[in-house]
């Protein structure tokens, strides 16, 4: 059996919080608090759950844009958590990233052509015919013209931007492709084709995806397994057929419950969720969602429950599957 493409392994970032005279670190906010998980070739893995719980974050620590309090991340069978910057910088040629914000992430400064043919001119060869080849076709493998080369990013559309994100980060042929949020600023009938594209990009050059997203039936339209995450901790993780058609932890229920359905005829009972989100820096011992669970017992108050497997390809971390 071949290696996964990526490996996390008990992926932990704690962002020490300041306070006092002297400004000492008197607590933590455990962004992620023991991570695990991988993603195998030409697959899409989904990374979901609600804002703060830490995906993003997850994301851009594989990235090594944050580094890790500790744990360790494979690619290609190789520990990149504590390789230095400049080892890093090679593996960035296969690790490439989609912004959320189509238009934050593009210099206004620069004409398209430009913006597509930076990662070529760091990291490659390339002549600057060559280079101007390349970004010719990359602009047409997303759907846009060679032409559009010589516009600036203002003078397109939300979903035109993010075809330009798509082009530059297929620039270098990478392996692995994050996608943070990629299509959550644009229309539902953009987010549709930009989702087209990039499982027909993924086709086509043999993608693999960390697509990352509050938006569950967006990750499940992409998405071949799928990650559920709360307060720093993956609860849930399992095939996309395991998860929406037999979700075990009471969150990923309560997630499910919230979604809207197409089918009028589904009977749907939402499931409310009481209580606010805990203090990061303050968790008590026990479950992170027992304070917010419809379903807690005793032994939830005093001890964490770990991911466990409990049938195919599907694993839970809570005590009522033990």
């Amino acid at each position: 059996m071949s290696l996964p493409l990526l490996e996390v392994k008990n992926l932990k970032v704690h962002f020490p919080q300041k306070s006092g005279f002297f400004g000492k670190d008197t607590s933590y906010v455990k962004a992620i608090d023991g991570v695990d998980f991988s993603i195998n070739e030409n697959e899409t893995f989904g990374l979901v759950g609600e804002s703060g719980c830490g995906k993003s974050t997850t994301g851009k620590t594989i990235l090594r844009l944050i580094n890790p309090t500790s744990g360790e991340i494979f690619f290609k069978g190789k520990d990149i958590s504590k390789i230095t910057r400049k080892e890093m910088r090679r593996v960035y040629r296969d690790i490439q990233l989609i912004f959320q914000d189509p238009y934050a992430s593009l210099n206004p400064r620069k004409t398209v052509g430009d913006l597509i043919e930076e990662p070529l001119l760091v990291n490659s060869d390339l002549t600057a015919v060559e280079r101007k080849k390349r970004v010719h076709e990359l602009l047409e493998v997303v759907g846009l013209n060679a032409y559009h080369a010589n516009r600036y990013p203002h003078e397109f559309s939300g979903g035109q931007r993010q075809r330009i994100g798509i082009a530059r980060a297929l620039s270098l042929n990478p392996k692995l492709i994050i996608a943070d949020e990629a299509v959550s600023a644009l229309d539902v009938s953009i987010q549709a084709q930009v989702l087209n594209l990039m499982r027909q990009l993924q086709r086509e050059f043999g993608l693999t995806y960390l697509f990352i997203s509050h938006d569950l039936s967006v990750v499940k339209h992409i998405s071949d397994r799928i990650g559920v995450m709360y307060l720093g901790k993956m609860v849930e993780q399992g095939s996309k057929k395991s998860i929406y058609e037999n979700p075990l932890h009471p969150y990923t229920k309560a997630l499910l419950s919230a979604a809207p359905s197409i089918n009028p005829d589904k009977k749907q009972v939402r499931i409310v969720l009481k209580g606010d989100l805990p203090d990061p820096t303050h968790l008590h011992k026990g479950c992170p969602f027992q304070a917010r669970c419809f379903a807690r017992i005793a032994e939830c108050e005093t001890v964490t429950p770990q991911l466990h497997h409990k049938e195919d390809g599907h694993y839970v971390a809570c005590h009522l599957y033990k």
